[in-house]
Parts: C-alpha cells; structure tokens; sequence
C-alpha cells in the first residue's frame, strides 16, 4: 500500500531535522536493543513536561517495577516542543517504542498513518467505565479506543469575585446558567467604566501556538460553528466561516479591538489586579488562589448562543503496533490509572482526574471543591474535543493564523474564509483522509 500522503506538513520537520533525529534516535534504540530482547521489556516515552510531572511519572514507574518485578521498563523524556516531530521521525526509521504519550488532538493523526493499535481488546470494563466522558471521547477513533490519559484540562473564568459584586453582576455555578454573550459584554462595559485603562480582561495572548485553538474554539462552538462539520470531516467551509462563526469572531475582535483585553505581556494581568477576569486553564489556580485567595471565583465561558462550551484535551497514553508485549503495556496504563496513581499526578500539575474514582477522592474537584466546574464541564457534556480527524495539525495552524489576522483588525469574514479554504485544499490533497491509511 502507498503511504499516505502527508498533507498536515506541520507534523512533520524538515527532511534535515528529519535525519539528525534518526541519527539520535537510531543511538537511543541501540542502547535499549538489550533490554527490549528481554520478555516483559516495556520502552516508554514520555513528553518532557514540568518538571513535578516528570519525577511522579519516574516515581510511578519505581513503584509499578516493585509490583511487576517480571517486567523492565526504559523510561525516557523528549522535549515537549519537538515531541511530535521526534516521533515522526521515530516512525520513519521503524523504531517507535511500545508505550507513547501523545497530545490527545494529535492522536487520530498517528491511528492514520498505522502507528497505533487499539487498546479495547487489553484494557478492563472496569477501567472504561472509571473513565470520565471527555477522556474516552478524545482516545474513541471509528470505533475503536486508542487513547488514554490519566487527566484532562479545565477551560474557563478566573474573576475575582468583590468587583462582580460590585457591578452588581450574577455570579453562574454552573455551566447551564452561564452569562449570555450580551451579559458578558454588558459586564465588560460595566467594569471597563470603573477600571484606569480599560482593559479589563486577560485572554492569555502571551501564550504560545495551541492555546488559540484550545482556548477559542469553544467560542465557534457555542455560536453553533465550529472548525469543521463533523459529519464526515469532509470541509470546513460553510462551518468555519459560516455566519455563526463570523459573529463570534467578530465579537471577539471587539474585545480586542475596543481595549477590553490586557495584552498580558507579563503574565500578570490578573495576579496583579489589572484585570478582574482571566480566560486561562486549570494551570493557573495555584497562582491565582496564592494572589487572589478567597475573592477567586470560577465561572464558565459565556453563552454565544448554543449553550457554553468549554476546551479539553490533554496527553494521553498509546500502545504502538510496534509493541510486542501489549498484555504488560495495559498494565502499566491501568496501574497509571488507579486513583492513587492520578491523584498523584494531579498534585503535581493540577489536572483534572481522568476517573471518577479519582475525582470522588479530590478536594479540588470533588463537591463543593473549587475547581468542581472543571469536572462538571467534563463529566456533563460542555466540553468538545477538538476535531477528531488525522487533518487536525493542519486545522490547528491554519485557525491559529486566522486567530492572529483577526487579532490584528483583519476583516473576519475573509480570515476565515481564507482558513477555510485551505483546510478544505488539505483534505482534497489527502483524498478525504480515509480510513485505514497506514502503511
């Protein structure tokens, strides 16, 4: 069979990047050759993220070895921002491991190309049914679970709960009683009169990459748009810049425009007290609790028409078709998910648990906890995968630019028009992106 053709470019790096990773990764396959010889050896990658993360994992790993004493495990670390290109070139040179951490959006894009085998066959009822709806969503491709992770992202609005109050502003618990998007303008209006420049909102533009996409589709969602028609991921056109998509988007470049939104180049607009509202992740809580403390006020995002939605989406675990040894892979992820074992990741990065049984056991997430509206977002149905669809780097990049284009005063219309119609061309070029098209 032909290997697909690769029209989401951005997943791939240049052919010279291409061959110095092979060279480096042909050096990590010779000194694992042994072990992985050996029954029961297990190569894991992992991305490189904070480093709280990385010594829980090693730590985790530590513990599941004293359980498993029949299994040995190479753990190793890629720098987050070359991840994706490392594994490509990995995939290139036939040397994936057995276990690999994937960002949950990029996923379907390594089932495509035949990288990944499906974990239903291996892992538990038990274990399926522990797992709340956004992770089994974000790893459940044509059918089939590919994916799990062992915590998932909250999207929403910090404020600070004194100046609501003070504007005279109901306050939603809930995803349902969210503000519409004309209360939300109403509330900046009103708090943009009593602030010194105005600027009374903080979107996290200093932010890099795919936090755009992450952070401001939800918008296109609850207008009733999205970044493609998910009914056969055949275009975008129509959907992406469609009239319901223009609105919202317009209305966004009215808060960026009309100096609403604090352009955050410190990243402490609202630690600071710059700003009342913060549209920013689960990450940011110990922060904002340490300076804000008790006035600190979770709310969903506003309602631009069809209800508020929120992001998701976080690393997930895969089992490579490379892998020899599923049966002590599945393992190793059901230990990575006992609540014990997610608890503890949760401490260091502030996630939201992946199962219920975790969360049931979380100060944080649990009733009455002060990030239950992540869980809530996740568990009930506010939250949206990002197009599950192997075109999604594509996707991605290509809103990101329009994101920018509007951000600078572009006309919306034809931004999106124009990311429109270049997802439409990758699909065309990918023949649809069909399924299977493994090599």
């Amino acid at each position: 069979m032909t290997a697909p053709r690769m029209g989401t470019r951005n997943m791939i790096a240049s052919w010279r990047t291409v061959a110095w990773l092979l060279m480096t990764l042909f050096a990590t396959a010779c000194d694992r050759g042994a072990q992985d010889d050996k029954a029961g050896g297990l190569s894991v990658w992992a991305h490189a993220g904070q480093s709280a993360e990385r010594l829980v994992l090693e730590q985790q790993i530590d513990r599941f070895l004293e359980a498993n004493p029949d299994i040995e495990i190479e753990l190793s670390f890629l720098p987050e921002r070359t991840y994706n290109a490392q594994v490509q070139a990995a995939a290139l040179a036939g040397d994936l491991p057995d276990i690999l951490e994937l960002d949950g959006p990029f996923l379907y894009n390594y089932v495509w190309q035949g990288h990944l085998q499906p974990l239903d066959a291996f892992v538990g009822d038990d274990i399926l049914r522990d797992l709340i709806p956004s992770v089994v969503a974000q790893g459940r491709w044509h059918g089939n679970l590919y994916g799990m992770g062992t915590f998932d992202s909250g999207l929403a609005l910090y404020a600070r709960r004194s100046l609501l109050e003070a504007a005279g502003i109901r306050i939603p618990a809930h995803p349902r009683d969210a503000w519409s998007v004309d209360e939300f303008n109403e509330l900046l209006a009103s708090l943009a009169r009593e602030d010194g420049d105005g600027a009374v909102l903080d979107l996290k533009l200093n932010y890099p990459d795919e936090w755009f996409t992450y952070a401001f589709s939800p918008i296109l969602q609850s207008a009733g748009a999205d970044l493609i028609d998910r009914a056969g991921y055949a275009q975008a056109g129509g959907v992406l810049n469609g009239p319901a998509a223009v609105r919202a988007m317009t209305t966004l470049q009215g808060w960026l425009t009309s100096g609403l939104v604090d352009p955050n180049l410190d990243d402490a607009a609202f630690t600071t007290g710059r700003v009342a509202l913060s549209w920013a992740g689960h990450w940011e809580y110990p922060r904002y609790r340490d300076s804000v403390g008790a006035d600190l006020v979770l709310v969903p995002l506003p309602d631009f028409g069809s209800g508020s939605r929120t992001g998701q989406g976080s690393w997930v675990w895969g089992l490579t078709k490379a892998s020899g040894n599923a049966d002590a892979a599945v393992r190793l992820l059901e230990f990575l998910l006992r609540p014990e074992e997610v608890l503890a990741m949760i401490e260091a990065n502030g996630a939201v648990p992946a199962t219920y049984s975790a969360i049931s056991e979380s100060q944080l997430y649990d009733e009455g906890g002060a990030l239950r509206l992540f869980a809530t977002q996740l568990t009930e149905g506010y939250a949206v995968p990002r197009p599950q669809t192997p075109g999604y780097p594509l996707i991605t990049s290509t809103f990101r630019r329009a994101f920018a284009d509007i951000r600078n005063g572009d006309d919306v219309q034809a931004a999106l028009d124009r990311a429109a119609t270049q997802i439409d061309l990758d699909i065309r070029d990918n023949d649809g992106y069909p399924f299977p098209a493994g090599p």
